[in-house]
């Protein structure tokens, strides 16, 4: 099915009108996905400090199920979808701008380090110790470094 003319204006007014609502939902979810992204690794510390099999084991299990499935993931999938109405926004973008290519990569590695994540959390699920608790105390400040490149590349603009 062809989208003709009209539809395409049809949705840019929309997008151009509905602006600073979908920038402000984009934002939201985003500060939504970053708190699980720092968190979940956290919970793995301290998981991986309990006995296998054990309650507590089995309530970090829980705890981790929720923020991933919950949280992150909605929050993950949502940030994404108003990141490319703005993406799509006229007169937002300029697609020559250096500065947008890194914060796309740097999205990039922010969805490779939530799928990392999960998979953290499957082999934990799965009453198995995958890495070491510095392991997870260090990997826990990735998404810091990430996000200071984002902002750093949204606000400035640096190229």
């Amino acid at each position: 099915m062809a989208v003709g003319k009209g539809s395409v204006k049809l949705m840019e007014e929309l997008l151009t009108k509905t602006y600073l609502w979908v920038k402000s939902f984009h934002v939201i979810f985003v500060i939504c996905w970053m708190a699980g992204l720092f968190y979940l690794p956290r919970l793995f510390v301290y998981h991986h400090k309990s006995e296998v099999n054990s309650v507590q084991s089995h309530t970090f299990i829980l705890m981790e199920r929720k923020l991933l499935r919950m949280i992150m993931n909605p929050a993950m999938i949502l940030s994404y979808i108003f990141g490319i109405a703005l993406l799509f926004t006229p007169g937002l973008v300029d697609w020559t701008s250096g500065w947008l290519h890194f914060k796309l990569l740097f999205v990039v590695f922010l969805t490779f380090y939530h799928h990392l994540l999960a998979r953290y959390f499957k082999a934990f699920q799965s009453n198995l110790r995958p890495q070491s608790e510095k392991f997870f105390r260090i990997i826990n400040e990735i998404p810091l470094f990430l996000l200071i490149g984002i902002v750093i590349m949204v606000i400035v603009k640096p190229f």
